[in-house]
């Protein structure tokens, strides 16, 4: 639907898993290609581990890989080449953490039109367009946490099923305009939810370093209310 760019956003959902992130980081203060047992041992990782997230890194498209003979010799008995690993440029990387300003571009213009055409308070047009644009996203993932990745929330699901986002993709609008953007953040995680047919409840429960939006089956907490992000 072009709200997200696919590669920006299958880069940095990979990019929030904090295993690849540390091995995307090795790779890339590397001076030259760097081969899967080098990285294992720096990253302090079982070699199957680290291929895996190489692989991972590889397909979100943020490494590439070359085959060479790191013996330096070539002919019979030479051996087999080994798959080395070299990071792409970083300006296919966007900002990290990740800030998905287009995201609230979307939503805010559409709400502005939604405004004008359906003669309604903008702050009410916002929500309303938050949601469908939330359900949108959701129509292109497999899963709530999919989806929630694409949009740059870096969710993390802990044992009970409560899911803390743990990045704010539009955190410069939440520190200037929190009210508005902390309620199209809800809107738009709820529209998210809903539509993938998930029975959590998305709620605002603002903490610091984190986006104000949870996703949880437990009570919302008592007084809660939007403060500025930290």
């Amino acid at each position: 639907m072009g709200i997200i760019a696919d590669n920006r956003a299958t880069a940095m959902a990979a990019l929030a898993d904090p295993v690849r992130r540390r091995i995307y980081d090795l790779v890339a203060g590397a001076p030259d290609l760097i081969g899967r047992d080098e990285i294992a041992a720096r990253a302090d990782l079982p070699r199957s581990t680290a291929a895996f997230h190489l692989d991972r890194l590889v397909e979100a498209g943020v490494l590439t890989t070359e085959y060479k003979r790191l013996s330096g010799r070539s002919g019979p008995g030479a051996g087999r080449p080994a798959k080395l690993y070299r990071a792409v440029s970083t300006e296919l990387l966007g900002s990290v953490p990740e800030r998905h300003y287009e995201l609230a571009g979307e939503v805010l213009a559409g709400a502005a039109v939604r405004a004008d055409r359906d003669g309604i308070p903008m702050r009410d047009a916002v929500t309303v367009q938050a949601r469908d644009v939330g359900t949108a996203v959701a129509d292109e993932h497999p899963n709530l946490e999919a989806a929630l990745d694409a949009c740059g929330y870096a969710p993390i699901t802990d044992e009970n099923g409560t899911v803390t986002l743990c990045n704010c993709p539009f955190h410069a609008l939440a520190d200037r305009h929190t009210d508005l953007i902390c309620g199209a953040n809800l809107a738009l995680v709820s529209g998210i939810v809903e539509a993938t047919g998930d029975t959590r409840t998305a709620r605002l429960v603002p903490r610091a370093g984190h986006c104000c939006v949870e996703v949880s089956a437990a009570a919302a907490p008592s007084g809660a209310s939007v403060k500025t992000p930290a």
